[in-house]
């Protein structure tokens, strides 16, 4: 039975950074000309434009900063609990307001038509959570029943997909909304290291839903129909990337090695995944790949042997947002989804995204036009 994504919408914060802007305060809180010129290499090679954040922290004159600036003119590290109450309050704001809007795009779809919410998120923790406020205040009926994957990072929004499709396949009456949230500039941090600077330079805010049901898409409108997952695990690299949590905030492990290790196994994890549905990568029209980095691009890019245009999306996503971790993927899906051809009505799109482990996740769909 066929299953779609009837809808993507996303969201990102009001308080906008440009890459240049971040790169020169980062210098300004670090010392040393090789510190400086370290700081210099990673911003202006991150292949990012712009990148939102829920704090205006970085403004001048900014009320309720969360990061303090201390006698010495840098940022004072706020605790776990400080940057959680915030994630509570912002998190709650904004799955409830993309939510919302994703649903208000879907005339045939009625908040009340909603039988399953499922949030993923692991830039912070509340109970209740947005699942709980999703429901109450978008005015969905009591019984919906909620879902939150939680602290599984960047690629958590492709087994939401999943799980979502499952739900369908199960009961071709359910209606699944699916919501990714992070806030990942609540937890920069300002210590000496790679893993903090490749961190800050790369993550932001943003949050994103997708409404997924076996309904028939309405006429004129542009849709996924979901027809494949994977899942995989690059050996030996578990400590190439890790998320946890520390007394000032969530702690990231983030090798230089990560491009590498993905490119180096990402034809052999791939070519299987499509051979299960009787494909190969030249297949693939387009590739909604978790840009998690320029360089984990271009490596999926040259060993995949894509052409540009194939990974555009992606990198336009990275360019505009930079990495909102499990949310880019519904931003880079959005962005397929509203720059396909007119002219092709049946395109088949293969999404990964990579996290802690290190995991891959892949989903293989096809873009129709109704």
């Amino acid at each position: 039975m066929p299953v779609y994504v009837q809808h993507i919408e996303t969201l990102v914060p009001e308080n906008a950074y440009t890459q240049e802007f971040a790169c020169e305060r980062m210098k300004s809180w670090t010392d040393g000309d090789k510190q400086h010129r370290l700081v210099n290499r990673v911003y202006q090679h991150s292949g990012i434009g712009t990148r939102h954040s829920v704090l205006a922290d970085f403004s001048p004159g900014a009320a309720e900063p969360l990061f303090k600036i201390g006698p010495d003119g840098k940022p004072l590290e706020p605790g776990t609990r400080e940057r959680n109450e915030r994630f509570a309050r912002e998190a709650r704001r904004m799955s409830v307001e993309v939510a919302r809007r994703a649903l208000g795009q879907c005339p045939d779809i009625t908040p009340a038509d909603v039988t399953h919410v499922i949030t993923t998120t692991c830039t912070g923790f509340s109970n209740p959570g947005p699942d709980y406020h999703i429901v109450r205040e978008v005015g969905m009926r009591p019984s919906t029943q909620r879902y939150a994957l939680g602290f599984m990072g960047c690629y958590a929004a492709l087994p939401a997909l999943r799980m979502a499709w499952q739900f369908c396949q199960a009961d071709p009456s359910a209606v699944v909304l699916v919501v990714s949230v992070e806030l990942c500039s609540l937890h920069l941090h300002f210590e000496d290291g790679m893993d903090s600077l490749l961190a800050n330079a790369l993550f932001a805010d943003g949050a994103a839903a997708a409404i997924v049901s076996a309904r028939e898409p309405c006429a004129g409108r542009s849709a996924y129909r979901l027809d494949s997952f994977a899942s995989a695990l690059i050996p030996g690299a578990e400590k190439d990337m890790a998320w946890r949590i520390g007394d000032k905030g969530f702690e990231i492990t983030l090798s230089m090695y990560v491009p590498d290790v993905i490119g180096a196994n990402i034809l052999s994890l791939i070519e299987p995944t499509l051979a299960a549905s009787g494909l190969l990568v030249k297949d693939i029209g387009r590739w909604a790949v978790h840009p998690g980095g320029k360089a984990i691009l271009d490596k999926v890019q040259n060993e995949l042997q894509l052409t540009p245009g194939q990974t555009q999306a992606s990198r336009d996503v990275l360019y505009r947002y930079g990495n909102m971790s499990s949310a880019t993927s519904l931003f880079v899906l959005k962005e397929v989804l509203d720059t396909g051809s007119v002219e092709k009505s049946d395109e088949r799109v293969c999404a990964i995204a990579f996290g802690p482990g290190l995991t891959v996740e892949s989903a293989i769909l096809r873009l129709t036009k109704w």
